[in-house]
């Protein structure tokens, strides 16, 4: 609180930025959503104290901002990304890169489709690549926590995405196989894949 009142005496309206991994919540951190509402509490309870925004907020009310380039860092071990880049674990980059230059072609190549099946095709296409990607999978690869269970969804996603990829090519999309992904990984129901342009 001094440092902020140090900042703002400067003429710059300050921010405190405290970002969580929501995943730890009850996990490993089960006093987390408790330790959360009391300070909110707190903060509503001694106004003018400070005043709770998000940063988009924030850079909405204040327009003239500094741009910098955060330094590459995580919160895994040492501070780098050892975790999930490794002995254990690397061999799934070359298949996700290879996947996203993949799924970046179809996007470019679709770009301009109004067909629905293909629609659905492509935004399928980016889930399963997506949830190739989880950072879960190559932490659990290095941990040997559970490594045959994160093999596999690793690989069950690409295979899905190869397949969509193939079909999406060939202009033949099998609507049973697309359904059954579908229904397999509901997840990010409005997905947009022309992120991928």
């Amino acid at each position: 609180s001094r440092r902020l009142t140090e900042v703002a005496a400067t003429g710059f309206t300050p921010i405190l930025l405290s970002p969580f991994d929501a995943e730890l919540f009850g996990h490993w951190w089960f006093e987390g959503p408790h330790f959360l509402e009391a300070f909110f509490r707190r903060i509503a309870s001694a106004p003018g104290s400070l005043h709770l925004s998000t940063p988009r907020e924030f850079l909405q009310q204040h327009l003239a901002q500094q741009i910098v380039q955060p330094s590459a860092s995580s919160w895994g071990e040492h501070g780098f990304s050892g975790v999930w880049l490794n002995e254990q674990n690397a061999w799934i980059y070359p298949l996700l890169h290879a996947a996203t230059r993949r799924m970046t072609e179809l996007a470019r190549a679709e770009r301009e489709t109004t067909d629905a099946l293909t629609e659905r095709a492509l935004r399928q296409a980016a889930r399963e690549l997506l949830l190739a990607k989880s950072s879960d999978w190559a932490f659990l690869l290095k941990t040997q926590t559970a490594p045959e269970y994160a093999a596999g969804r690793t690989r069950e996603h690409l295979k899905c995405f190869m397949r969509l990829d193939e079909q999406l090519r060939a202009k033949k999309i099998d609507e049973i196989f697309l359904a059954e992904c579908e229904e397999r990984a509901p997840i990010f129901p409005n997905l947009d894949w022309r992120y991928y342009l």
